[in-house]
């Protein structure tokens, strides 16, 4: 063999290796290193009832995935903390999975307290974050997917048939942090465009029990119908303090837009039986992708688990975060979100497509009474699926930045003051 020939030979090999170390940093074929994930959400405190079943999910969808040899041919390696449904914590846990374990995506937060404390970390860091809840909007971050209902998707389309089908007084009530004033500022601007009023507004701590003033407030104010942005355990005081102040679903019907199946179970559905929540799924909802994901969560979980909306939502967030790996051909946050505006999924609920600009989902959305058994009624459905908008027409943009900027102000964050309290009750599932 020539000199040359073995100069080249030499070459060649060194181009090759070089090539194979290219391929292998960027996540595709070669690469066999674990994908690093994180799950962040609350398993103690008044939250916790709540955000464990959305845990269950997300695991369950990724223990399919590694099931099906990972994602381009890697697995997946999750990394999870506990929030202790404490902004602080969060924020702290956040930094931990992003900074010692290297996660390429966080799937977590409930409360949009929560949120709003880890946007900047994962905004700052380069990282993402997929968020499972219905929110007041008012917010878009390239690093953020919203797997829940942006307004026009939940809390508008409830105020308009609740006046339609219920009357035109409405009280409000929540807990004290920045979803349940910001959904509330939304609410009373639709009240007067569609012509009705709010009689009543009132808020307690969040994870706070006592209710009793209130529900004595809203027996002098007559509603025709009450709007619940209550969070948590802090549901039990709330619906008992209506029974015995003699509110009843029949006379005036309480609408909530965080209450689902688990919470539902947990308070007892014969105390709530008769009310009602607005979200984009219901586990009654009848369709083969819905049937099959009962089927494979209860499977895992116990007969007595029940699916609901953050349940559902994380599960598609995760399928809708792989879909993005395997098209972005690596897991590195960053290309991960160049990919996932084009992505879509046939979920439970139905088709849902990630908008390109916002990165929010179109949804369908769903009005549901609460039954006897623990489910739902589904009386009224949109009928076509719903851009999502996360700034209400009723205002512009920078209204309700201002809007914001003033409660941040107040609170020096974005929650007023927090009151510890016990958790619902053990999740049955987490007991399987």
């Amino acid at each position: 063999m020539s000199r040359a020939l073995a100069v080249l030979g030499v070459a060649l090999l060194v181009l090759a290796a070089v090539a194979a170390i290219a391929e292998t940093g960027s996540g595709k074929s070669g690469d066999s290193t674990p994908i690093r994930v994180g799950i962040l959400h609350s398993e103690t405190g008044s939250l916790a009832v709540s955000e464990i079943p959305v845990i269950d999910s997300t695991l369950m969808a990724i223990d399919e995935l590694n099931a099906q040899g990972g994602i381009n041919g890697r697995k997946i390696q999750v990394f999870q903390l506990n929030g202790q449904s404490d902004e602080a914590v969060f924020a702290r846990d956040a930094r931990t999975l992003i900074e010692r374990d290297k996660v390429n995506v966080i799937f977590g937060c409930w409360t949009s307290s929560c949120r709003k404390t880890l946007k900047p970390i994962v905004e700052q860091d380069k990282n993402l974050l997929m968020y499972p809840l219905q929110y007041e909007g008012l917010e878009e971050s390239p690093n953020i997917v919203y797997l829940g209902a942006a307004p026009n998707q939940q809390i508008i389309p409830a105020v308009k048939w609740f006046l339609d089908n219920r009357g035109k007084r409405f009280f409000l009530v929540g807990s004290d942090y920045i979803f349940p004033h910001a959904a509330n500022a939304i609410i009373k601007d639709y009240l007067r465009l569609y012509g009705g009023k709010a009689v009543g507004e009132a808020y307690v701590p969040l994870g706070g029990e006592n209710f009793a003033s209130i529900a004595r407030e809203i027996k002098r104010a007559r509603p025709d119908v009450i709007l619940n942005t209550v969070n948590g355990a802090s549901n039990i005081g709330l619906f008992g303090a209506l029974r015995g102040a003699g509110i009843k679903a029949s006379q005036t019907p309480v609408v909530s837009f965080s209450i689902a199946e688990q919470e539902v179970q947990e308070i007892g559905a014969r105390a709530l039986a008769g009310n009602y929540a607005v979200w984009n799924y219901f586990a009654s909802v009848d369709n083969p992708e819905n049937r099959a994901f009962i089927k494979s969560f209860q499977a895992r979980f116990g007969q007595g688990c029940l699916t609901d909306d953050p349940v559902e939502a994380a599960y598609i967030g995760v399928e809708l975060w792989a879909q993005a790996v395997r098209d972005a051909g690596t897991p590195s946050p960053m290309n991960v979100l160049e990919k996932i505006g084009d992505e879509n999924y046939r979920a439970p609920e139905g088709m849902v497509y990630v908008d390109d600009q916002n990165h929010h989902l179109w949804k369908t959305t769903r009005i549901g009474q609460i039954r006897s058994d623990g489910q739902f009624k589904v009386v009224w459905t949109s009928e076509t699926i719903l851009h999502p908008e996360p700034f209400p027409a009723s205002r512009t943009e920078g209204q309700w930045l201002a809007l914001l900027h003033h409660f941040d102000t107040k609170w020096h964050g974005w929650s007023g003051p927090a009151v510890s309290t016990n958790v619902m009750g053990a999740n049955r599932c987490r007991l399987m």
